[in-house]
């Protein structure tokens, strides 16, 4: 690590660190062990689709989506004390809520027979966890208390609707 101060100052105080490459990466190691793996996922989620067959009989789908749907509800429910009594913790538990949201929304539509059943999990998606989900990430975003119509203008420049 090198001391970069600038020009015409000779105080300590102005003295900034400049890491090199590998320190960056010893530092961020977390990220650098998520990208690769983002990467390594894409062969692989690309040689699933072609190999997977499009049925598939499970022997536990029961207790897949019951232990699933107690996760959710207690995700929920852990970020429903957290923005009520834990501030600090809201941001992630709402972040982590969003996105098993989508997940449910995205396996419920993918995984229903045609049909009723598929009517009704479209209907679930589109009025109950698309919008919980998207509540969950303005809490995760931090666009919190009542939606004003000009806090309304925000989260929609936030999300790049418009």
């Amino acid at each position: 690590m090198r001391l970069l101060q600038p020009r015409g100052h000779s105080s300590k105080r102005y003295r900034r660190k400049v890491e090199s490459r590998r320190e960056q990466v010893v530092r961020n190691w977390p990220a650098v062990i998520l990208g690769v793996a983002a990467v390594v996922l894409i062969p692989w989620a690309i040689a699933l689709g072609q190999t997977l067959p499009s049925r598939h009989v499970a022997d536990h789908w029961d207790a897949a989506w019951t232990g699933f749907d107690v996760i959710l509800a207690i995700s929920l429910l852990a970020t429903t004390y957290s923005s009520l009594k834990r501030r600090d913790l809201v941001r992630g538990l709402a972040a982590v809520s969003g996105t098993l949201l989508l997940c449910d929304a995205w396996f419920d539509v993918l995984t229903s027979s045609t049909g009723t059943d598929l009517e009704i999990a479209i209907l679930l998606a589109v009025f109950g966890e698309l919008p919980l989900a998207l509540i969950c990430f303005l809490l995760a975003i931090g666009t919190t208390g009542s939606l004003t119509r000009a806090n309304a203008k925000l989260v929609v420049r936030r999300f790049r609707l418009l």
